[in-house]
């Protein structure tokens, strides 16, 4: 089949596993190259220049749908793209969307870090035909797995793409009967974009909630004020030990390396970096802003 594909890196394994399927990719839509760790968009773009797809960095169209259906266009994949997706009928027949969430339940821009944080027991990856209202559309097929008691997002990140891969080839090997098949989604749940202040860490937590706080969001970074300075915590390690200090403390410090005293032990920022100066204003002044990994909400537009 004929298809063009909105997505960026994170997801490359699912337009790679189209490709691989025989299907013809016509174009890719993909974000302009912003950040070395998280907005690089080198591999989309390279595979679709191997595949001489066509390339288009701005933000899709209604007019870009329109040309999808001249040039012969069947399908449009979106998987992590940034921005809204205009509607597709009558230019393009098909349109779905890889969500990373076992749907119904996790709908929303970004549901990763709150799956670790709720400590939910299977996680996945959902593809459904793309919808006007965000991620509610029926579903083609999903993939899921157990998470682990020590899962990290960048563990979940990664076993999101790989149950990608694998549901694109289940996908792209029986795409017609999928779609005739999809189900509705019924109940679940929609998770709001992550705030800035929901990624502050309470000290005066237990000392497992911190570390699991931690881990949720992983090197996109939880928030720490030490001494009036706001860090970027990216990796941290604990222990369980009875102290005198009071939560927050900075016990100990080497190097780059903070000890700081939880509730019920110790919380080593191994990690970090000096936040930039609007997280200090915004948390601040008490505002709601909304920190999403850069190019990993998803669908935070997306449809």
């Amino acid at each position: 089949m004929r298809f063009a594909i909105a997505t960026i890196d994170r997801y490359i394994g699912i337009f790679e596993t189209f490709c691989e399927a025989g299907w013809s990719a016509l174009k890719l839509f993909t974000v302009p190259i912003r950040d070395p760790e998280f907005g690089n968009q080198r591999a989309a773009i390279a595979l679709a220049e191997h595949k001489g797809a066509a390339i288009q960095l701005s933000r899709i169209t209604p007019r870009d749908i329109s040309d999808l259906g001249s040039a012969g266009c069947e399908v449009l994949i979106v998987a992590g793209y940034d921005w809204r997706i205009p509607t597709c009928a009558p230019f393009v027949k098909y349109a779905v969307n890889f969500h990373p969430s076992p749907l119904p339940e996790g709908r929303g821009p970004y549901p990763l870090p709150r799956a670790i944080l709720e400590r939910r027991p299977v996680w996945g990856m959902t593809c459904h035909r793309l919808s006007h209202a965000f991620d509610a559309g029926e579903i083609l097929a999903s993939e899921r797995f157990a998470i682990r008691p020590d899962e990290c997002h960048e563990s979940l990140n990664l076993r999101v793409q790989m149950a990608g891969k694998r549901l694109a080839a289940r996908v792209a090997g029986n795409f017609s009967e999928l779609w005739h098949t999809a189900v509705p989604q019924t109940g679940g749940s929609y998770w709001p974009r992550i705030t800035m202040r929901e990624r502050v860490i309470d000290f005066g937590k237990p000392l497992d909630e911190l570390l699991r706080h931690v881990r949720a969001y992983g090197r996109t970074g939880s928030i720490a004020n030490l001494n009036g300075t706001w860090l970027i915590v990216k990796r941290a390690a604990g222990w369980h030990e009875t102290h005198s200090h009071r939560p927050g403390d900075i016990v100990h410090v080497y190097g780059r390396e903070a000890l700081i005293a939880a509730r019920d032990g110790y919380l080593a920022l191994l990690e970090t970096d000096i936040a930039p100066p609007h997280v200090g204003l915004e948390l601040a002044a008490g505002a709601p802003a909304a920190t999403t990994p850069p190019h990993s909400q998803e669908h935070a537009e997306a449809r």
